[in-house]
């Protein structure tokens, strides 16, 4: 028995040696190939974190059988994430694990759009990002919304909607803002009647990066992302607590306040956001109407994390958004209308919105994620004579399983998208339900080193269904391709299909006010359906020690078929289809502290109805950005930038006429405040100096389309206070 009992006990000892593994890793500056002394390796699962010797090596030893995710980490360079097995193949030598310098490299952030939370260099779909640092910038030059930080994308055209309220939407690649979906953390939530409004009451301060995918990405998230869709990505609490406040005012009348705070404990976390924005009425040009509206505004934003184990972690956050917002004649705004002075445009929203999001990982590989969104909005619209009340409930829900292997990554899963809508009377013919039932599945291949495809494929079904030949039906394959050509060098191509389902909630019912819009009715109209096809070229290098170039060309084209047009304050089918396609230039320059930015985009739109071809209106063929930013970090930063927007075809048949803008940021930093200076706009252009913007009389004013600002040079100045600093 004794024997027995010792050699089983051998037996266990050795079976349990052998199953205690060792990582060896040589970490690297994989431009210059310079060993990085000090590079952190954790393996969360296991919750082991060494640090790697002088000569760059890291050594992990008692690791047992298995898959585990290890991240090696190194400040000023992007995290590397990726699963290693156990028992390896070739244990005792070393692997070679090259990081990329972050130092304004917008392409090294990890990316959620695409729900694998991979590597922005890695994934065959072309994503653009905005990481933390530009848009810690960007919330300075307007703390209030996030109309700005998307009109200076390259190839994103912020379009006015109104001449006296300052509601605006967005375009990509030349198409309509109804093509385009805007998520927030994965959910798309803004969108029908409640997107009409978002850009300008969402706050910059509490995001901490922005994607953007343009062209077809209807696989990803369902019908309406034509266009391409943008994600906004909220701060999340890290072990470093941040308690930040903000307070800005404007030369043009306005005041901002908001706060933030996060901190996260052991199993416990939580993010606060809040803000009150306050604009008073303003009329630069003397018009007599208001070229910015009276505006008051309260925003709250509290979300719960929770870290139940290793394995289980979600959070669950709600958003309630409350405004007020009054343009028109300025007596009227006053409280001093007569006969003449009675014109008037009044929007009253209230936004509250849910969110819950939980994933439980499986293994090292795999994990099961669950969203689900909830979003009830109420606006009145109100003119002269005329209300237009309506409530909107909608909601998202997404099962998804997820596995990133070393060669494959899958993603698989099921969403339910429901849109109910509701007009009080005399507009209730305005009524609808419609609910989205989805299924996709997505694949990303690394067939070797210089070549990866990602596929999907998406099947909608939507109720009620639109006329025929879809009958609300929709198989949306999509594809792309990354090959990385040389180590400087790639190229991403790739193409899908996509559709929008009928909706009279767009940029020209918001010009027209509803007023004269008739109902639409969805089961006698045809779905928009589209292709997409786009390509790039994306060369990126180091100039030296402390210099790095990043060159991207874009060419896209997208088509859209049977698009829906407004005739006689009705909107149908047009009589054919709808083509936009361009080019995208950006060439960023970093050169240590020193930033140089230029952005060219070259978009050519046109309807062809009938066998006639002519251009959208509203469309700039050329746009041009050019930005300049001087930085010491954590000291100060200097910023100037300009843009100019070419002549655009207007809804009456003329041209309206080219323009520039120019503007400058000063911005110092101590340790728990910075103060900054930011003027837009100083070559103070405004529509009003060349030309009327309406016709009619100032009682019943008809109003012009707006394709220029109306605030003219606008000066903001802030104080930002930092009570508590999170660790960089």
């Amino acid at each position: 028995m004794k024997k027995t009992f010792m050699l089983l006990l051998c037996v266990l000892l050795v079976h349990w040696v052998m199953a205690q593994n060792t990582f060896v890793a040589k970490v690297i500056n994989n431009q210059t190939k310079g060993a990085l002394k000090g590079a952190t390796a954790t393996i969360p699962d296991l919750k082991i974190s060494l640090s790697a010797d002088t000569a760059g090596i890291i050594t992990i030893t008692n690791i047992p059988n298995g898959k585990y995710e290890i991240e090696v980490s190194y400040v000023g360079f992007a995290k590397s994430e990726k699963v290693y097995s156990f028992p390896a193949q070739h244990a005792e030598q070393p692997i070679i694990i090259g990081l990329e310098p972050s130092g304004g490299e917008l392409a090294e952030v990890t990316v959620q759009t695409t729900r694998t939370n991979q590597n922005l260099r890695d994934i065959p779909t072309r994503i653009e990002a905005l990481p933390l640092e530009e848009l810690d910038e960007k919330s300075t030059m307007r703390p209030g919304d996030i109309k700005m930080l998307l009109g200076e994308a390259t190839g994103i055209h912020v379009q006015q909607t109104s001449a006296v309220s300052g509601n605006a939407s967005f375009r990509i690649q030349g198409l309509d803002s109804r093509y385009t979906q805007l998520l927030q953390d994965g959910m798309p939530l803004y969108s029908g009647f409640s997107g009409n409004l978002s850009l300008l009451q969402i706050s910059p301060l509490n995001l901490r990066q922005v994607e953007f995918i343009k062209g077809s990405a209807s696989t990803l998230y369902g019908g309406g992302a034509i266009a391409g869709l943008v994600n906004l990505i909220s701060k999340v609490p890290e072990k470093d607590p941040e308690l930040t406040f903000m307070l800005n005012g404007t030369s043009a009348k306005g005041a901002d306040a908001s706060g933030y705070y996060s901190q996260k404990w052991q199993h416990i976390g939580t993010t606060i956001f809040g803000s009150y924005n306050y604009n008073g009425a303003y009329d630069p040009s003397g018009t007599g109407l208001s070229a910015i509206p009276l505006t008051k505004r309260f925003s709250i934003n509290p979300k719960v994390f929770l870290y139940m184990d290793d394995r289980n972690s979600g959070w669950f956050g709600v958003n309630l958004t409350a405004e007020n917002r009054l343009g028109g004649d300025m007596q009227v705004i006053d409280g001093k209308p007569d006969d003449i002075h009675q014109y008037f445009e009044r929007n009253k929203t209230t936004r509250f919105s849910t969110y819950l999001s939980f994933t439980h990982k499986i293994d090292g590989e795999s994990r099961i994620n669950f969203k689900n969104a909830i979003g009830y909005f109420d606006r009145t619209l109100s003119e002269p004579g005329f209300d237009f009340k309506g409530k909107q409930l909608s909601s998202f829900s997404e099962l998804n399983y997820v596995r990133n292997g070393g060669k494959a990554s899958w993603v698989a899963g099921v969403n339910l998208v429901t849109d109910h809508f509701t007009a009080q009377p005399p507009q209730s013919s305005f009524n609808y339900d419609l609910t989205t039932l989805g299924a996709f599945v997505q694949n990303t291949y690394k067939a070797n080193n210089w070549f990866s495809l990602e596929s999907g494929l998406r099947l909608d079904e939507n109720t009620p269904a639109p006329a025929k030949p879809s009958s609300g039906l929709f198989i949306l394959p999509r594809v792309n391709a990354l090959f990385k050509i040389t180590n400087d060098l790639s190229s991403r191509i790739g193409g899908g299909l996509g559709y929008k389902m009928p909706s009279l909630f767009n940029d020209e019912s918001e010009q027209e006010g509803y007023r004269h819009i008739q109902p639409l009715n969805i089961g006698a109209t045809r779905a928009e359906q589209s292709y997409g096809l786009n390509g790039d070229l994306n060369y990126r290098s180091a100039l030296g020690d402390e210099a790095f170039i990043n060159v991207n060309q874009l060419f896209f084209f997208t088509r859209v078929n049977r698009p829906l047009i407004l005739q006689n304050n009705s909107f149908i089918n047009g009589p054919g289809y709808l083509n936009s396609k361009g080019a995208e230039t950006n060439i960023k320059l970093v050169m240590d502290e020193l930033v140089f930015y230029l952005g060219y985009t070259y978009t050519d739109t046109k309807t062809h109805f009938n066998g006639l071809s002519m251009p959208q209106t509203l469309t700039p063929k050329n746009q041009l950005s050019f930005d300049a930013t001087y930085e010491i970090e954590g000291i100060c930063r200097f910023g100037a930038e300009s843009f100019y927007t070419a002549p655009q075809l207007l809804s009456d048949g003329t041209t309206g006429k080219g323009y520039t803008t120019f503007g400058l940021l000063v911005q110092k930093m101590w340790k728990h405040f910075d103060i900054f200076v930011n003027a837009e706009n100083l070559t103070n252009q405004r529509q009003t100096k060349w030309a009327g913007i309406y016709t009619g009389s100032l009682t019943n004013p008809n109003f012009k389309d707006i394709y220029v600002p109306l605030d003219g040079a606008v000066v903001n100045v802030g104080i930002r206070v930092k009570l508590l600093n999170r660790a960089h």
